[in-house]
């Protein structure tokens, strides 16, 4: 059974009236990936904040690696890294300069192996010693995690980590955050983006004007939502009128010759549907299974899409 590496009751937060955390409780598994979702002003940010001993609530608890953010920073502290919305290198510096530095602020012993092998990792040697003013923003997001890993810390925060980021580099980021949970780390995730989520967390929490709307596995909660249902295309409008007689259930698209039939998805309520039509000599021109995804249950409980469902 695994042990939580986070553990929030009742966290609370405000800024004069305004109530940035409303009470939120969270149960964060070690070796897991969490992940918090929230249209921005949700919390998210201030959630990581008072988790990383950068803000003090207002009430509540936290526990971080087994130690109070709020008595026990120092604790807290050795035991955590931290990744936020921008990466935070100094542009001044190399690749390799920049590792150098959290490293002998950290005092890690065999630094140079440590920063070999990081650069490594992260497909970073080529340009270890060109000034990080010339790295694009995907290497520089790549070495802003490298930093974060000196040291090795047992849980790490990534606060937006891919904002900004294009496809095949937020596709490297997600194997490095695979990597890292394979290895035992505890990764804390905020995001915008529902298909991060969906790839990479163990659980997601929805996190809507300071308050948790909603949490489970991703797939707990895409089933929660209705709307899956088996799209059915005929070829000819006689036999989209003799489908829509026979599934009456069924709601139609008489310009697309669809129908859209209720379902729950399954392989034996998919044979049993195409076994009916068969019976009655009905020949559909193309099927396929369409389930809600993280973007409709976002949308559904926050009454706002998220800034990846705007984007496309």
């Amino acid at each position: 059974m695994k042990t939580s590496a986070i553990a929030v009751s009742g966290l609370r937060k405000a800024y004069g009236d305004k109530v940035v955390l409303d009470g939120i409780d969270l149960d964060v598994a070690t070796g897991s990936v969490f992940s918090l979702l929230g249209p921005n002003g949700a919390g998210k940010t201030t959630t990581v904040n008072v988790l990383t001993t950068l803000l003090r609530a207002d009430g509540g608890t936290a526990y971080v690696a087994g130690h109070d953010v709020a008595t026990a920073t120092r604790q807290v502290r050795s035991a955590i890294g931290v990744t936020g919305q921008f990466a935070a290198v100094d542009e001044l510096l190399t690749g390799r300069e920049n590792l150098r530095l959290v490293a002998d602020l950290k005092r890690i012993r065999s630094g140079r192996q440590v920063i070999a092998d990081l650069l490594e990792r992260f497909e970073l040697t080529e340009s270890a010693d060109a000034p990080t003013s010339t790295y694009s923003g995907g290497m520089r997001r790549k070495l802003d995690l490298a930093m974060t890993l000196v040291g090795k810390p047992r849980i790490i925060f990534l606060d937006e980590p891919t904002t900004g980021l294009d496809p095949r580099s937020r596709r490297t980021m997600w194997s490095i955050v695979r990597d890292l949970v394979a290895e035992g780390t505890t990764v804390f995730l905020t995001t915008q983006y529902l298909e991060e989520a969906d790839q990479l967390a163990d659980r997601v929490a929805v996190l809507d004007q300071g308050r948790l709307v909603a949490e489970g596995t991703p797939a707990e909660l895409k089933r929660r939502m209705p709307g899956t249902h088996v799209r059915l295309r005929f070829a000819a409008p006689a036999e989209l009128d003799a489908a829509a007689r026979l599934l009456p259930d069924a709601t139609r698209d008489d310009e697309e010759l669809v129908l859209r039939v209720p379902s729950d998805g399954r392989s034996r309520s998919l044979r049993a549907l195409l076994d009916r039509l068969d019976e009655h000599t009905l020949d559909a021109q193309e099927f396929s299974v369409h389930t809600p995804d993280l973007d409709d249950v976002f949308l559904a409980l926050t009454g706002r899409p998220t800034a990846e469902a705007i984007a496309k």
